[in-house]
Parts: structure tokens; C-alpha cells; sequence
């Protein structure tokens, strides 16, 4: 088990980040714990919905990131419902919103790293 992983405000402000040198945008939806808050993407493309990643513990005891909430294309009332008892459920987790192009390579490239 590895514990080298950065605050979650820096990972979070990376994300941002990475979204603006993809040529997309970011918000922070909610803030969570400074330190070691779940980090949950929303990723879009032009305002459509394309999958919510969570980042958490492995079974491994590493860090990796895996589906969750609603699917491709759910409605934004279905997404903001998801969000709102999400974040109710663990007030020290992170919502990221992206709005990125090519959102499929974002998601291979950010999975990868862990």
C-alpha cells in the first residue's frame, strides 16, 4: 500500500488544469476534505453528460479510478440528484465538473495514471 498521493486540492486543481490545456473548462462543484477527500468527476462534452468517475482505494490498497453514478447521456436533473446524495452521503468528497473535447481520451489518460 502506497500513501504518495498528493492533497486533494492539488489534484483537484490539476484536473482544472488539464481540462483548460485540453481546450475544455472545469468548475469545482463542491469542496471536500483539503486533504484527502474522494475526488468525483463529471465529464461532459458540450454540455453533454459522458460519465462520472470516482477516485478511491483499490482492493490493492492503491489509488485507481472507476465508473460510477448515472450513464452517458442522463438527464441533468438525474445527475444533480446523484450529486446532491453523493456528496450528503460523504461531505468530504470532491465534485469536478469537466466539459473537455474528446472526453474518451481524457477518461483513458486520467484512468491510467491512477
Amino acid at each position: 500500500m502506497t500513501d504518495a498521493r498528493l492533497p486533494a486540492h492539488l489534484e483537484a486543481a490539476s484536473l482544472l488544469r488539464r481540462a483548460q490545456s485540453a481546450g475544455g473548462f472545469g468548475t469545482i462543484i463542491a469542496r471536500g476534505d483539503r486533504d484527502r477527500g474522494v475526488l468525483i468527476l463529471l465529464i461532459a462534452n458540450r454540455g453533454m453528460h459522458i460519465a462520472c468517475l470516482e477516485r478511491g482505494l483499490a482492493p490493492s490498497g492503491d489509488y485507481a479510478w472507476q465508473a460510477v453514478g448515472p450513464a452517458r447521456a442522463a438527464a441533468a436533473t438525474e445527475i444533480s440528484a446523484w450529486c446532491a446524495q453523493r456528496h450528503d452521503f460523504d461531505r468530504d468528497s470532491w465534485l469536478i465538473e469537466l466539459d473537455i473535447p474528446h472526453p474518451e481520451r481524457f477518461i483513458a489518460e486520467t484512468t491510467s495514471i491512477g
